[in-house]
């Protein structure tokens, strides 16, 4: 059981955050290497069927109507989503920038990061508009609300924290978020019924995979180096975890849609985010722990517990709507 008193004193590393910057610079420079192996560039413009185009009302065609749309409800849900969380890259370029360092790798990163992102909502907004997927009008309005108010990934400060390390919180964050957005794109791309929007939601799939890779490796040269702190870190961002368009207009009404058509859902969360990362950063096996790291991890553990319990209610539930819905098939078939 977790003790109901609060952590142990932090330990004093004598590590500001510049030289944790320093320290990491190294695994910095590794794994902007890595990346900059593996990635290869792309045209938003290659993705995007522009002979569906046609002009809208202002230059003398027509304006969008709900029967243009050849996408689901669920489909239209999580598109929006998922172009209204890349529309809002300033925020997250402003989270990136604040905590490392313009200069050196780090400096390198963070633009060539912000470039590489900047393309997601390029081609995701092109194609919308050329389909004539959603109501731009609306897509617009609700683009130009979510930006002006921003979205801040990292918890609210309980007291406790140390910000000489808030560039763990930020990065340990974009480790987790990397990977739920790869997961939620390309279940999109399927729901969409469409070969071209599945080609182009698998080519920005692909980049959110080796952002990810490059920050988990960062927080695993973390562990190693500030592991109590680093553990404290990412017992805060799992613990509080939310979707960077959770501050989007309509965000629960469109969250609910996606999870029930299988897009992004609790229990995907827990197995094919969540945990996977744990595991590569070995955080159950660990022996180099003290005793602040080893109440977040006891800390953890307990929330894993937990959130199991919720995945299992949650799948139980699910299991219930559909043996309903089966039901009510079966029954209108029998009317037929």
């Amino acid at each position: 059981m977790t003790s109901l008193i609060g952590p142990p004193a932090v330990s004093d590393t004598g590590m500001t955050g510049a030289d944790l910057l320093r320290e990491l610079l190294p695994v910095c420079e590794t794994e902007v290497e890595r990346h900059m192996k593996m990635t290869r560039d792309w045209h938003p413009h290659d993705y995007v069927p522009w002979d569906d185009g046609r002009n809208f009302a202002a230059l003398g065609g027509d304006d969008w109507d709900p029967t243009q749309s050849q996408l689901s409800e669920t489909a239209k849900a999580a598109m929006i989503t998922n172009l209204l969380t890349e529309d809002n890259l300033p925020s997250y370029h402003r989270v990136i920038a604040d905590n490392f360092s313009l200069d050196d790798a780090w400096g390198f990163w963070v633009g060539r990061w912000t470039a590489e992102e900047m393309r997601h909502s390029v081609v995701m907004r092109d194609y919308l508009v050329v389909t004539r997927g959603v109501d731009p009008v609306e897509l617009e309005n609700i683009r130009m609300e979510h930006m002006t108010h921003g979205f801040d990934p990292l918890p609210a400060d309980d007291g406790q924290r140390d910000h000489s390390y808030d560039m763990l919180y930020a990065v340990s964050y974009v480790s987790f978020q990397e990977l739920a957005t790869r997961v939620s794109h390309r279940n999109t791309g399927k729901a969409c019924g469409d070969p071209i929007a599945d080609r182009m939601l698998q080519r920005v799939a692909a980049d959110e995979n080796l952002h990810m890779l490059f920050y988990r490796n960062v927080v695993a040269g973390a562990l190693d180096l500030v592991p109590d702190q680093t553990m404290a870190a990412i017992y805060a961002i799992v613990s509080n975890f939310q979707m960077p368009g959770a501050t989007m207009p309509n965000f629960r009404r469109n969250a609910v849609l996606i999870a029930k058509g299988g897009i992004y859902d609790l229990p995907q969360h827990l197995s094919e985010v969540v945990m996977p990362v744990l595991r590569k950063w070995r955080i159950f096996e660990r022996d180099d722990f003290g005793p602040l790291g080893e109440h977040y991890r006891e800390l953890l553990g307990d929330f894993l517990e937990q959130m199991d319990v919720k995945v299992r209610k949650f799948e139980e539930s699910r299991e219930r709507a559909l043996a309903r819905q089966r039901a009510r098939g079966l029954a209108e078939a029998g009317i037929r």
